[in-house]
């Protein structure tokens, strides 16, 4: 089998389709999007993103969590805090992001954001990560 018939073998796993899978849809890649100003408290998230329900961000949240990028971190307060940050395997996601951005921000008619990946290749701080 030629490298250019690997993509047709049943058996093989397309990169592309398993980042996909990975995010699920796009209030994960929103997600990571805010997790890269900092950690996050589920308030700050639905200020951040209007129209995400609770019970949604809830269910994307526990699915990156499930999958290494996000790290959840439970104060013993009362009421109990819980925090979200990126993990160094969710940071590996800003070349993809940055990729995305870059794209919008050519394809839009309007004055382009500030946007927290946009930040010279260095991790944000306070991230949380590690």
């Amino acid at each position: 089998m030629t490298d250019n018939e690997v993509c047709f073998d049943p058996s093989y796993r397309c990169p592309i389709q398993f980042v996909v899978d990975l995010l699920g849809n796009k209030w994960s890649i929103l997600v990571l999007r805010e997790l890269f100003k900092g950690p996050r408290r589920t308030n700050e998230f639905l200020k951040a993103l209007p129209g995400i329900s609770t019970k949604t961000l809830t269910v994307r949240l526990r699915a990156l969590e499930a999958h290494g990028l996000v790290k959840r971190v439970v104060f013993p307060e009362i009421p109990p805090r819980v925090e979200y940050s990126l993990t160094p395997k969710g940071l590996e996601f800003r070349p993809a992001l940055m990729a995305m951005h870059e794209l919008g921000t050519q394809w839009l008619d309007q004055k382009p954001c500030v946007c927290p990946l946009d930040m010279d290749g260095q991790t944000p701080p306070n991230t949380g990560a590690g």
